[in-house]
């Protein structure tokens, strides 16, 4: 039976011993600025009761900065990305640019889950 996980390890790897990540991919904001943006949703969802409107222009004002945090990171892992294998001597290992290849799909993949 073939096994992609075990296809798609490093040759450098021991046999048999697997690289799973328990928590899954690196997240694309850093932890303060997701509790910033779930912090402004929840104060929105608080407040909806009293003052609804004021309550909406908050979490759209959340749904914005997320955005915006999530255009910015993805520029910053494409620039990463393409720094990795761009302007390198043309006899770059063909394993470097397989990582490469499979980091622009992984965070392609994300995104086309989202």
């Amino acid at each position: 039976m073939y096994d992609q996980t075990r296809a798609q390890q490093s040759s450098d790897q021991p046999p048999g011993r697997s690289q799973r990540r328990t928590s899954g991919p690196e997240p694309l904001l850093g932890a303060a600025e997701r509790d910033e943006i779930v912090g402004r949703l929840g104060r929105a969802i608080n407040h909806f009761a009293d003052t609804p409107r004021e309550a909406l222009a908050e979490a759209e004002g959340a749904y914005d900065d997320a955005v915006a945090q999530l255009v910015n990171a993805l520029a910053e892992r494409r620039r990463l990305l393409h720094e990795g294998w761009q302007g390198h001597d043309p006899e770059t290992q063909a394993d470097e640019l397989r990582l490469s290849l499979r980091q622009y799909r992984e965070i392609t993949q994300r995104l086309l889950h989202l």
